[in-house]
């Protein structure tokens, strides 16, 4: 009985705090359908009664073209960050180089850099390289954060693959390129999962580089274009609201897809036969 008692108890709890941390998410839902004649209204409405998608139409209008770009350069991070990430970490599990372990420090400690510090050193880079305001500087920007991660969750999760495994594909005549490819690559789907779902909402995320490496060009992921919006329409919070709804969605919905692969991708290696 006390058991029963205690989990009632926790699961209220687990609500309590949920609809809390969900409020805010509903909130911006609610004032992306309230009337701009209604926004400053006091007490506010807690429900649309009354509403209008007057702010989406200007989403449609206005943010698009900042919607495509971040698109474009969400997909590009999780190509360069997979392409990267996956053959260091089949090399640091299965082939163990020398220095692997100190490889495996570095990328530890480049997880703790600093976002700005990082974006500081890439304007001068960039700025000498002529690359401000380019989709594929913005690429590279990203995939500093992301491939790190990437290569210590795919180091991980290799280290689980059974080395028989790989040693009948050398046996069959198989290369390490071959075994990476054709039988290391194909199980390691959750990792791929993971990393490719992070490096998205990282870059889909990101207004630190975007911010710092902007050339004033038209190149500008979606955070600019809400940073921008809020500058220059700050009194139609409807439109502002339904932006950042719009900008929510993809991320979202890919949570919801990926979550079984990511909690088996996070967790891999966290146990040991």
């Amino acid at each position: 009985m006390k058991s029963l008692t205690r989990g009632r108890r926790h699961t209220v709890i687990g609500l309590v705090l949920t609809v809390l941390m969900l409020f805010p998410v509903y909130w911006m839902l609610n004032v992306s359908l309230t009337p701009q004649q209604n926004m400053r209204k006091n007490p506010p409405d807690l429900f649309p009664l009354h509403p209008t998608f007057e702010g989406y139409r200007a989403v449609l209008d206005d943010q698009l073209p900042y919607l495509g770009t971040s698109l474009l350069i969400g997909l590009g991070t999780v190509a360069l960050t997979l392409l990267l990430a996956a053959p260091a970490g089949y090399s640091l599990a299965k082939l163990r180089p020398v220095g692997g372990g100190a490889l495996s420090l570095v990328l530890l400690i480049a997880q703790m850099i600093p976002g700005i510090v990082m974006a500081m050193g890439f304007y001068g880079i960039f700025l000498d390289a002529g690359l401000l305001n380019s989709w594929w500087g913005l690429i590279i920007a990203d995939s500093t954060i992301a491939v790190p991660f990437g290569v210590m969750i795919f180091t991980a999760f290799m280290s689980g693959i059974p080395n028989e495994l790989t040693a009948a594909a050398r046996i069959d005549g198989a290369g390490a390129f071959r075994t990476f490819w054709s039988v290391v690559l194909p199980v390691s789907r959750n990792a791929v999962v993971t990393v490719a779902l992070f490096s998205f909402l990282w870059a889909w995320s990101d207004f630190v580089f975007a911010n710092t490496l902007d050339g004033g060009g038209n190149w500008k992921p979606i955070t600019l274009g809400i940073y921008r919006y809020i500058g220059n329409n700050n009194q139609e919070w409807n439109a502002i609201m339904a932006t950042a709804v719009i900008a929510s969605i993809p991320a979202a919905v890919l949570l919801v897809l990926a979550q079984r692969y990511v909690a088996a991708g996070v967790t891999a290696g966290a146990v040991k036969d």
